[in-house]
C-alpha cells in the first residue's frame, strides 16, 4: 500500500509515520482551501490570511486524521491486538494491524472508535466555531474552525459506508462475523459491498469529469479505485490466515540448509552461490554457530570494485526476531514478519541451532494447493 514512509513522532507508544505521497494531499488542501474553500465561506479577507488559514487548516486536517486512527489503536490495544502503527498516505490514514481482530466485539468496538471520534471532534469544532463567532473572536478564526468540525463530519459519514476496509464496512463484517460465526464468509460479504462503492465511485468520477468538463473527478476514480482494490486484499488477507491456521512452520522449511562462512568474500557470495543458487538471503556461519544473515540488499550497498576486498562478515545482520523464527511458530506469524520486513526467506531456529529456512515461496506454493483441492472450505471459520 505504502511508498517510502517517514517517522514523525510517537505517540501512546504508536509510531505515526507519513507517506511521502501525503504531500499530494498536503498541497491540494493548502490549494483548495485558501483559492477556493475559505474565501467562498470567509469572504473579504487578503490572499496572505487565505494561505495562513489553508496551511492550518491543513495541519488541522492531519491531526483530526491522527486522532481517528489513534483511537482505532487504542481500542484494538485494549482487546490484545497488535499495532504496527499510524500511517498517512494519499487516501487519508491507516492503523496498521498485524493480525486480524480476535473476535466479533473487538472488530466492532476497533471500527466504531475511529468516526465516534470524528463525530465528537467535528461537533466540538461546530460548537466552538459558534461561540467564537458570537464573542466577535477574529473572522478567520471562526471560519477555519467551522470548516475543520464539518470536514471531521464529512470524515466520520464516508468512514460509516459499510464496504469493507472503511470502518462501516468493518462494523458490518463483525455483526455478519457474529451471526454466521464465520469470518471468512462475513469479509466476503463485506468486501463485496466495498467493490460495489468502488465502482460507484469510479462512476460518478466519469460523469462528473464529462458533466463540468473539469478533472476534479479523478479523486472519485482514484478513491473508488484504492477501495476496490484493499476490498479485495482485505478478503485475499483473511482466506490466507484462515489457511495458514494452525500450521507450523517447520512443516514448510527446508532442512538442507545453503549456509556461507563469515570469512568468504563479497565476489564469492555472488559467484558461488546468488547466481548458482539464485536465493536473495543466506544464513551466515561462524564454524558451526549461526552469526547472522547476508541478503543482495546488503551487497548492493558494497561498491562493486570492493567485492573482492569486503567478506560477508563485514556486511552480514545479526539474527534478530526480523529474520530468525522458531519451527514451531505458527506460519502466518511468519508471513506477516516477511511482510513486515519485506524479504522472502527466514532463518528458522530451534534454540542456538539453525535447523532449517523457510522461503515465502513454500507458502504460497502450499496455500495454492490447499486454495485449489480445498476451496472454500480452506477458509472456513473453526
Amino acid at each position: 500500500m505504502f511508498t517510502k514512509t517517514i517517522k514523525l513522532f510517537t505517540m501512546f507508544g504508536f509510531e505515526v509515520k507519513v507517506d511521502l505521497s501525503w504531500l499530494v494531499i498536503l498541497v491540494l488542501v493548502v490549494w483548495s482551501l485558501s483559492a477556493a474553500v475559505l474565501p467562498q465561506q470567509v469572504p473579504g479577507l487578503s490572499s496572505s490570511t487565505y494561505l495562513l488559514m489553508g496551511l492550518l487548516g491543513a495541519l488541522g486536517l492531519f491531526m483530526s486524521i491522527v486522532f481517528h486512527e489513534l483511537c482505532h489503536s487504542l481500542v484494538a490495544r485494549l482487546y490484545g491486538l497488535q499495532m504496527k502503527g499510524i500511517t498517512l498516505f494519499i487516501f487519508g490514514g491507516v492503523a496498521e494491524m498485524a493480525e486480524e481482530p480476535p473476535s466479533p466485539k473487538a472488530e466492532f468496538m476497533m471500527a466504531v472508535a475511529g468516526p465516534a471520534s470524528s463525530v465528537v471532534l467535528g461537533a466540538a469544532a461546530v460548537g466552538v466555531s459558534i461561540l467564537t463567532a458570537r464573542a466577535d473572536w477574529p473572522v478567520p478564526v471562526t471560519g477555519l474552525l467551522r470548516w475543520l468540525g464539518v470536514i471531521n463530519l464529512y470524515l466520520a459519514a464516508f468512514n460509516m459506508i459499510p464496504g469493507f476496509p472503511l470502518d462501516g464496512g468493518r462494523v458490518l463484517r463483525s455483526m455478519l462475523w457474529q451471526w454466521k460465526n464465520n469470518l471468512r464468509k462475513a469479509t466476503e460479504i463485506a468486501s463485496k459491498i466495498g467493490l460495489f462503492f468502488g465502482a460507484l465511485l469510479i462512476v460518478l468520477g466519469f460523469l462528473s469529469i464529462i458533466m463540468t468538463h473539469t478533472l476534479g473527478g479523478m479523486w472519485y476514480i482514484l478513491i473508488g479505485m484504492f477501495l476496490r482494490n484493499a476490498a479485495r486484499q482485505g478478503y485475499q488477507g483473511v482466506i490466507v490466515k484462515q489457511a495458514l491456521s494452525g500450521e507450523k512452520v517447520r512443516r514448510f522449511m527446508t532442512s538442507d540448509v545453503v549456509a556461507v562462512p563469515r570469512e568468504l568474500t563479497i565476489k564469492q557470495l555472488v559467484d558461488e552461490y546468488i547466481y548458482k543458487y539464485h536465493f536473495k538471503m543466506f544464513p551466515v556461519m561462524d564454524g558451526d554457530m549461526l552469526a547472522g544473515c547476508v541478503s543482495t540488499r546488503q551487497v548492493k550497498d558494497v561498491p562493486h570494485s570492493e567485492w573482492s576486498e569486503w567478506t560477508v562478515g563485514d556486511v552480514a545482520s545479526e539474527c534478530s526476531t526480523e529474520n530468525v523464527i522458531s519451527p514451531d511458530e505458527d506460519a502466518m506469524k511468519a508471513l506477516v514478519r516477511m511482510n513486515a520486513t519485506k524479504t522472502s526467506r527466514l532463518m528458522v531456529v530451534d534454540g542456538n541451532r539453525l535447523v532449517g529456512v523457510l522461503s515465502l515461496k513454500d507458502l504460497l506454493r502450499f496455500l495454492a494447493l490447499k486454495m485449489e483441492l480445498e476451496g472454500d472450505e480452506a477458509g472456513e471459520a473453526q
